[in-house]
């Protein structure tokens, strides 16, 4: 079985956001969303494999195979393309949560967004609290 990439470092989440974030832009959102995830969550930030913020975490257990591990309950990395908020369940009953969001692509497992101002912070709350209350319900608290 593959080894898991994505986990827990000790590295420094304001050097990581410094040297990664392409743009000054990209920079000031990451420090905002730092702070807005931080006081949401209560979690403080940790580095999860090379690129990826996250607060607070999980256990969780495949049901279709034997991997395990742990995961960020929610984050974001400051990709080159656009932020990637590691934000949602994926679950039919929290897409009505997107719909007031604001400015976004999606993709499998990850809300793109080009800009802070584009999306609704109140909304990223809401969604936020739902993926939380959902993945520490599924999983249990860590």
């Amino acid at each position: 079985m593959a080894e898991i990439k994505t986990k827990q470092t000790d590295a420094d989440v304001d050097v990581f956001i410094n040297a990664f974030a392409d743009t000054e832009q990209k920079r000031k959102d990451s420090f905002e969303l730092l702070e807005l995830m931080r006081d949401f969550t209560g979690y403080e930030p940790r580095m999860w494999g090379p690129s990826i913020i996250g607060f607070g975490s999980y256990h969780y257990k495949s049901d279709r195979s034997r991997q395990e591990g742990d995961m960020p309950l929610v984050g974001f990395s400051p990709r080159k393309a656009a932020i990637s908020l590691y934000v949602y369940t994926g679950a039919a009953e929290h897409e009505h949560l997107l719909k007031d969001l604001g400015k976004f692509k999606m993709g499998k497992a990850c809300i793109y967004v080009k800009k802070m101002v584009d999306i609704d912070q109140e909304a990223l709350k809401r969604l936020m609290r739902a993926t939380i209350d959902f993945l520490q319900s599924k999983y249990g608290k860590n």
